[in-house]
C-alpha cells in the first residue's frame, strides 16, 4: 500500500511539474489563454488554408488564431509573430497586417475581434481593432489595387537594403539602389 501511495505522489508531482512548465511556456509565448484553432507556422501541424474574404478582395494567413472567452462570448483573436525584438512602437506595416487579419476574421468567421496581438521576440502588444484601423486597412487595400493597375509606381524610400530584399525588384522599373 505504501508503494502505491509513493507512486501516486510521484505521478502527481510529475503532472504538476509538467502543468507548471506548460503554463510558463504559454505565458512566454504571449498568447492568450485559449485554444489555438489555426496556425500558419507549420511546426506542429499542417499549415491551414488562408482566410479569404471575397467581399473585400483580401486573403491572408495569420500566424495563429486563438479562441478565447471574454465577457461571456467566444471569439478568435489573430496573432502575428515577428522574429525581431519589439521596436519602440509597432511599425505601421505590422499594425496594418494585423488589422487585415482582424478584418478577415470579422468577415470570414462573422465575429469581430476586439483586438489582435503582435508577438515580438521579447514582448506581446495588444492592438485594438478599432473602426479607424478597419478603415485604414480598407484604404491601404484600395491603394494597393490601384497601384497594381498603374503602369509605374514610384519608389517611396531611399533604402538600398529594402531594394535588395524586394520581391518586385526586377519588375520595379525604378533604378535599383545599391
Amino acid at each position: 500500500m505504501l508503494v502505491l501511495l509513493i507512486i501516486a505522489v510521484i505521478i502527481l508531482g510529475v503532472g504538476l511539474f509538467l502543468w507548471t512548465m506548460g503554463r510558463r511556456t504559454r505565458v512566454a509565448t504571449g498568447l492568450p489563454t485559449g485554444e489555438i484553432v489555426y496556425s500558419d507556422v507549420g511546426v506542429w501541424q499542417e499549415v491551414e488554408r488562408p482566410l479569404i474574404s471575397r467581399r473585400y478582395g483580401l486573403i491572408g494567413r495569420p500566424d495563429y488564431l486563438v479562441e478565447v472567452s471574454e465577457a461571456s462570448r467566444r471569439m478568435s483573436i489573430p496573432v502575428e509573430v515577428k522574429s525581431r525584438k519589439r521596436p519602440s512602437s509597432p511599425y505601421d506595416s505590422h499594425i496594418l497586417q494585423l488589422g487585415t487579419y482582424c478584418l478577415l476574421v470579422e468577415d470570414v468567421l462573422k465575429v469581430r475581434p476586439p483586438y489582435g496581438l503582435l508577438r515580438y521576440a521579447d514582448a506581446t502588444i495588444r492592438i485594438p481593432y478599432t473602426e479607424d484601423l478597419r478603415q485604414q486597412v480598407l484604404r491601404a487595400a484600395g491603394e494597393i489595387r490601384q497601384a497594381r493597375r498603374a503602369g509605374f509606381v514610384a519608389r517611396q524610400h531611399e533604402d538600398p537594403r529594402r531594394c535588395r530584399g524586394c520581391g518586385y525588384r526586377l519588375a520595379c522599373g525604378a533604378e535599383a539602389l545599391e
